[in-house]
């Protein structure tokens, strides 16, 4: 695991080092350069063509480039190492490391940070990525050091007065027993357990609870790692937070209610002993009440920053024609503007404005981040058609009502993660109790891949397809073609995010109803089974009187009544 995680960073030190997005309105340049450039030979030839080599050696880095092997090959070595005990405190510490490390510059350590004209608020800011997996990597040796030091055989322990303590549980693999144990093995076939496997598939498949469960649970899981993954996005772009503060609120905050939740469902389960009937009900309750807590944050958006061309007119008033055509305006007509940039600055009337150049500036003064614009046409023209004023680098921060929007979405969010959560443990009882003892394994086996294949894998592809079509502005990439998104509709983008959790959310609940419904019929007051804590619950089985240890045999009854059979 250690291996995979220092694989992921890699790419870090084979690649060169990171080239954003930045004009010579903001350039540490000592030559003196309009904003809005009325004549392209006002930049020297020679920066010109410095810059055209840089981009060519680019284009042929980029096409080359096979970087993505390093991380996948690294997630193939960690998913070996991986253990379920820590799923849920891990994310925490990983995203406050990575709240940590998205503060710090790409390339830290590698360039003077003093030459760096962007800050960690701007949308073409890439943190340390590199520098978690570094920090981890080093955790994970320093973890798997002490395990060199166990014994190479767990000692056999003493014998116990206690008859009844099971020989199961006093046994274990000792250097006496190893013959045994090799005997065993090979007497297990390849050949007898492929034969075997198609007859559990088919009787596995053939219980109803199980697979209605399992259908809820493949498209629950989708609406929640789809959710999951694109909510960092979300925050920054719904309510103008920074990366690093939104990986610090979602490992504070979000995945430790998840953690309470998952364990308020299982004392529940305890304190109030409730039947595998009851976990049925628990399960269906708490993802009814969870998403319907997802629908208040409908409400809860903030409205898209003002933009001149893309949200806003050139005038002040609303964007209604496409917006590529809608860059240019009589204010910036006059400047030889490219629609492909993206250098934001904020004029002083409250607008963002694309570039320095399509803003109409004439002078600026300093440089870096500290650059201040004077005489921009365009932002004088929803003041005063007369008069020019000024800007900075950077876009405008969204209105007043967005930080306690922001509030209240965290409020929910929270409450809204524990109460799906703690659904949570009465939906894996239900699920161990209504299989067949001997088939308990397989259907655990069955229905982790299901998850991982079915809801893991499709589900960030469709959601990113899905809220890509919100993106109002596209960067370009060095070598041309379509980059990242710069500048998402806020609206949209709350529509389809939440819109596409919601409807899967509800599609679940379909079946988990249909669970339910299929466990009432199955089921009567008199049938019995227990549950994982050792009470009684209901999934359509026989009298407990039915199960009982008879001298050295252990005989058990089938999950349904009209199919009884004694092992």
């Amino acid at each position: 695991m250690s291996a995979g995680t220092f694989l992921i960073a890699m790419p870090q030190f084979f690649m060169g080092r990171y080239q954003y997005e930045r004009f010579p309105s903001t350039n540490n340049s000592t030559v003196s350069i309009s904003p809005c450039l009325q004549d392209k030979s006002q930049t020297p030839l020679s920066a010109l063509e410095k810059s055209q080599a840089k981009i060519n050696a680019g284009c042929e880095k980029e096409a080359g480039s096979s970087m993505w092997i390093y991380v996948l090959l690294g997630n193939l070595l960690r998913g070996i190492g991986c253990v379920q005990t820590v799923a849920i405190i891990g994310p925490i510490f990983g995203f406050l490391l990575g709240s940590l490390c998205a503060k710090l510059y790409v390339d830290i350590g590698f360039v003077d940070l003093d030459s760096v004209t962007i800050t960690h608020k701007d949308v073409q800011w890439v943190g340390a990525w590199w520098l978690g997996y570094l920090i981890a990597g080093v955790i994970s040796v320093l973890a798997g050091i002490p395990f060199w030091f166990l014994p190479k055989h767990l000692p056999k322990p003493e014998s116990r007065k206690d008859s009844s303590t099971s020989s199961e549980q006093s046994k274990f693999i000792t250097e006496d027993n190893k013959d045994q144990h090799k005997s065993y093995q090979q007497q297990v076939k390849i050949a007898e357990m492929a034969k075997d496997f198609l007859p559990s598939l088919k009787n596995l498949f053939g219980n109803p609870v199980y697979i209605l469960y399992l259908c809820a649970s493949i498209i629950q899981f989708n609406s929640l790692i789809g959710m999951v993954t694109y909510k960092p996005k979300y925050i920054e772009q719904q309510y103008g937070q920074t990366s690093s503060k939104t990986n610090f609120i979602i490992g504070l905050i979000n995945i430790p209610a998840v953690a309470f939740g998952i364990f308020s469902g299982g004392l529940i389960m305890k304190k109030f002993r409730i039947s595998v009937l009851g976990a049925a009900k628990l399960s269906l309750g708490s993802s009814f009440f969870g998403y319907l807590l997802l629908l208040s944050l409908f409400a809860m958006g903030c409205e898209n920053s003002d933009v001149a061309g893309l949200t806003v007119s050139y005038h002040g008033t609303k964007q209604m024609t496409d917006y590529e055509q809608a860059l240019f305006s009589e204010c910036n007509s006059g400047c030889a503007c490219s629609k492909n940039d993206w250098d934001p600055i904020c004029g002083e009337n409250g607008v963002t404005y694309i570039s320095a150049c399509l803003a109409g500036c004439q002078a600026s003064n300093g440089s870096g981040k500290n650059t201040v614009f004077f005489n921009c046409s365009c932002v004088g023209t929803l003041q005063s058609p007369s008069r020019s004023s000024s800007a900075v680098v950077g876009p405008c921060q969204k209105g007043n009502e967005c930080p306690k929007m922001f509030l209240y979405f965290l409020v929910i969010s929270v409450i809204t993660s524990y109460t799906l959560s703690v659904g949570g443990t009465p939906g894996y009882i239900l699920l161990l109790r209504c299989i067949k003892p001997h088939l308990k394994s397989f259907a655990l086996g069955i229905y982790t891949l299901a998850i991982r294949v079915l809801a893991g894998i499709p589900a960030p592809v469709y959601f990113g397809v899905a809220i890509d079509t919100t993106c109002l502005k596209w960067g370009s990439k060095r070598c041309g073609g379509r980059g990242a998104c710069r500048l998402y509709d806020s609206s949209a983008f709350r529509y389809v995010y939440l819109g596409l959790t919601l409807v899967l959310g509800t599609v679940s609940i379909f079946f988990s109803v249909a669970v339910l419904w299929v466990l009432r019929k199955r089921s009567s007051p008199q049938d019995e089974t227990l549950s994982a804590n050792g009470e009684r619950g209901t999934c359509g089985t026989k009298s407990r009187k039915d199960n009982f240890v008879n001298s050295d045999r252990l005989i058990q009854t089938t999950y349904w009544p009209e199919k009884e059979t004694r092992l």
